[in-house]
């Protein structure tokens, strides 16, 4: 859609102009005229007209277009003094107080937060940077302007002001690499009595340092004096005491559970006589005859005797 006019301030509220009949009754006209710019179908109902001042009037109709909930649009008509003709000024998509509406506009210099920039982004450049001074110019630190004067013409075009260095300062303490963070608190120790704590150089060595322990959480990063973490070069933690275990107990009432080829399951225990296919002798019937039928067996026949024997000697009634 492209209207004559783009306004982004909320409808006007009504005001207490006499009404016009004239202009009132131009709803066809200003409807005729806002079809001609306003894209098929997005044109609604009309919702009223209002008086803007003396012979100007506003005629709103409902917006139909997808996205523009709440939104209006607007024809504002007009007529001469005695005419009876009315005149259409412009026309307008407004939004209305339910309308959804963009944020304000921020600049993209102040769009951007600390941790926003990644590989290959690069930030305006700001001449009028409060955190930095020419190279040339007194900061008040002897170390900063001994610095700036040695690079005079030869280095940095501009060094950290005295502003810039406090914004920094305070931003670093009150952070996590100050003394307020939880891994600071838990610390055993203070970094400054830390062997793996790297002074700074200038005026910040007063109060701040490198971390250079790689087992600490802080590598490589600037931390405070009295910062602190576990992987302290002085800390000492005594390793705890061995809890004794008991000789292994070997339990020989165990029953295991073994399944037969044929699908039938039976207890077996550990180191009884057992076949190969894992059931005992004594529950095997069907292989062969059991030890106490052989037993029967060789006793019946040594009671009958052989015939031999029974003809040598005399039989008695």
């Amino acid at each position: 859609m492209s209207p004559t006019t783009w306004r982004a301030e909320v409808a006007p509220a009504p005001t207490a102009s006499k009404k016009d009949a004239v202009l009132a009754d131009a709803v066809p006209l200003a409807r005729t005229e806002l079809e001609k710019v306003a894209e098929p179908g997005t044109v609604g109902e009309h919702l009223g007209v209002e008086m803007l001042g003396e012979r100007l009037a506003m005629h709103w109709f409902e917006c139909l277009s997808p996205g523009y909930g709440g939104w209006r649009w607007g024809v504002s008509v007009a007529r001469v003094s005695r005419s009876r003709v009315a005149t259409v000024c412009e026309t307008n998509l407004l939004p209305g107080h339910e309308a959804i509406l963009a944020p304000e506009w921020v600049p993209y210099a102040d769009r951007l937060a600390p941790g926003d920039l990644g590989a290959g982004d690069v930030l305006p450049y700001r001449e009028d940077d409060p955190n930095l001074v020419p190279g040339f110019e007194a900061t008040g630190d002897e170390d900063v302007d001994r610095l700036a004067i040695w690079e005079l013409g030869l280095g940095r075009p501009r060094v950290l002001s005295a502003e810039g260095r406090e914004t920094a300062a305070s931003r670093w303490y009150e952070g996590d690499p100050g003394p307020t963070s939880e891994v600071a608190q838990k610390a055993p120790a203070p970094c400054s009595t830390c062997g793996y704590f790297l002074p700074m150089a200038g005026a910040l060595r007063a109060v701040f340092g490198v971390c250079a322990n790689e087992w600490s959480p802080s590598d490589g990063r600037v931390v405070s004096l009295d910062h602190g973490c576990g992987a302290h070069s002085e800390a000492d933690l005594k390793p705890p005491k061995p809890t004794p275990v008991a000789d292994p107990v070997l339990d020989e009432l165990a029953v295991d559970i073994e399944v037969h080829p044929s699908g039938e399951a039976g207890p077996s225990t550990e180191g009884g006589p057992s076949t190969e296919s894992g059931t005992s002798t004594e529950d095997d019937g069907e292989s062969g005859p059991s030890a106490e039928s052989a037993a029967g067996a060789e006793g019946a026949e040594g009671a009958e005797g052989t015939p031999e024997q029974d003809s040598a000697e005399p039989h008695t009634d």
